[in-house]
């Protein structure tokens, strides 16, 4: 088995022991008697431990050449995660969950760079989508997986079975090679962070990870499955529907830095990505039925596939190999931060004015979004023209 195809699967069963319990998450919450504001806090605790330990990991990583240390650790606390809250089913030990598999998450920069690095420097973008392919792969399984186990056993047993994705993906990893490159500078500044929080590209492509990851775990991995809910879906229902969100991802994550650029380029891409999610957003409280639902949540995850994982190439892209993790760090610790404030977000607007309100609220940060790709694009060209 070649290099590229087992990591693709040991990445695939990194997000399987993450997303098992998404679909069912808020509910349970809502059954243990969470307000609002509680599962706000329960979806956007994993986008806190995240944006705290991506830089660090990312130096860290950058400093010692090496990768694959922290995708095992990754793996391993993915199973302690789950595990914590299986044993102990209540909502303290829920956000407590959230918070540890955040800190598993952050170790994504680890696996995105270690990936692209089995590719040449120009097909970044290339290798960001197929390994997205592959997280999209994990959730997709996991969610369907997980709606069936909890609709058999219970939710409270879905978190067993992220147990065994996480210990079936660690045991994987202990096979992959990584690859090192020869070429890479042997030491880390101070001063390289500094440039790559003073770059205005690096900068604003970080803007737009935040607005779209905010609306992903505001919405999708937020609330909407209380929309559903009050539709009338079950617990096999919420995960066919973050399935619906997720299977049209696995084709289209791998076409956004290839097919999509080439004949649209990256402005225009990233434009059409972000008008679908926001659009989606928006209709999302005036479905009138499950079926509805499942087909808005499908196209949501669409054109969250054809922006998202063009923004991660975009960020690393004409990035010095040395620097490719403290970036790829930086860039996901602020979209770490779209992951806390969404939900926070949208359960205060909804506790406020009602969950209508509250995705409203989520959309028209999404045309937010657009504004600044455009502004961003026409400033790039100024200045571009008057150089020349």
């Amino acid at each position: 088995m070649s290099k590229k195809i087992l990591f693709f699967i040991i990445t695939g069963f990194f997000w399987f022991s993450l997303y098992t319990y998404i679909p069912q998450m808020t509910n349970y919450a809502k059954e243990m008697g969470a307000s609002y504001k509680m599962i706000g806090l329960i979806a956007g605790v994993y986008g806190l431990s995240q944006t705290i330990l991506r830089i660090p990991l990312g130096i860290v990583s950058d400093a010692f050449n090496r990768r694959k240390v922290f995708v095992e650790i990754g793996l391993l606390i993915t199973v302690a995660s789950a595990l914590l809250v299986f044993l102990v089913p209540n909502v303290y030990m829920l956000l407590m969950g959230r918070f540890i598999a955040g800190i598993a998450a952050a170790t994504w920069v680890n696996f995105t760079v270690m990936f692209s690095g089995y590719f040449d420097a120009s097909q970044s973008t290339k290798a960001i989508g197929i390994i997205n392919s592959a997280s999209k792969v994990g959730q997709f399984t996991a969610m369907l997986l997980g709606g069936v186990v909890s609709l058999r056993f219970g939710i409270r047993y879905v978190f067993l079975l992220s147990v065994l994705g996480g210990s079936i993906g660690f045991i994987l990893s202990l096979f992959v090679r990584e690859k090192q490159d020869p070429r890479r500078r042997k030491t880390f500044r101070t001063a390289d962070l500094s440039s790559i929080l003073s770059d205005r590209y690096i900068l604003h492509i970080s803007l737009l990870g935040i607005i779209s990851q905010l609306m992903n775990y505001s919405t999708t991995f937020g609330f909407t499955p209380l929309i559903a809910s009050g539709l009338g879906a079950d617990n096999l229902d919420l995960g066919l529907l973050a399935t619906a969100f997720n299977l049209p991802q696995i084709a289209f994550a791998a076409l956004s830095g290839t097919l999509f650029i080439k004949y649209f380029g990256e402005k225009n891409t990233l434009l059409l990505g972000f008008s679908v999610t926001t659009a989606m957003c928006m209709i999302t409280p005036f479905v009138p039925n499950l079926p509805i639902l499942y087909f808005v949540q499908v196209i949501n995850g669409i054109g969250n596939a054809i922006s998202f994982p063009l923004l991660m190439g975009l960020v690393i892209k004409n990035v010095d190999t040395g620097l490719r993790n403290t970036t790829m760090g930086v860039y996901q610790a602020m979209y770490g931060v779209g992951m806390l404030i969404g939900p926070m977000l949208l359960g205060s607007v909804g506790d406020a004015f009602g969950l209508v309100s509250g995705f409203i609220a989520t959309g028209l940060l999404g045309v937010l979004a657009m504004v600044s790709i455009q502004l961003f694009s026409a400033k790039q060209n100024m200045q571009s023209n008057q150089t020349l």
